[in-house]
């Protein structure tokens, strides 16, 4: 299976990467199988880093990703937006330190409108069943976080496009 990395470097060696901030799975190194969605993300992290250094390029690093022999890791996939995917989001963006255990997670991104509505559950402002009801009309992309360095070693980089 192709994946897809949007950045402003070339990631030739991908790694596990916690951030100050929650993220939607946690830790980990975020891919995508949608190329378009990977450029519009390194066009985004560009555009943030030009207004900082005034220099930026948009780069997507592919990848192959051995979907036959990965059957020993422990992975989980949320192909709809659901309660189990809700729960998980929350407690990652929440919590920077939460551990899930899981090593590949597959599943729907909580992009700036969904991020949004993730928020108002975080805060107490919206109930989990009101928020999953209101996502059942947002079109969601796809994404794979590989959260281990075992789950690491079924990606082979291929090369890198720069995306203008």
């Amino acid at each position: 299976m192709k994946l897809y990395h949007g950045s402003t470097v070339i990631v030739d060696a991908p790694r596990i990467i916690k951030t100050e901030v929650g993220r939607d799975f946690g830790a980990g190194f975020y891919t995508t199988g949608i190329k378009d969605q990977a450029i519009r993300w390194a066009k985004r992290k560009a555009l943030i880093e030009l207004r900082r250094s005034h220099v930026a390029k948009a780069v997507i690093s592919m990848y192959e990703f051995d979907e036959v022999n990965y059957r020993n890791l422990k992975v989980i996939h949320f192909p709809e937006p659901s309660a189990e995917w809700l729960k998980m989001v929350c407690a990652c963006r929440s919590d920077k330190d939460y551990i899930h255990g899981y090593d590949i997670i597959t599943g729907k991104i909580a992009n700036d409108n969904v991020g949004e509505t993730v928020s108002y559950v975080i805060q107490g402002v919206m109930r989990p069943e009101d928020a999953l009801e209101k996502l059942k009309f947002e079109r969601i992309n796809d994404q794979i976080c590989f959260s281990t360095e075992k789950a690491l070693s079924y990606l082979r980089y291929t090369g890198f496009e720069e995306v203008s």
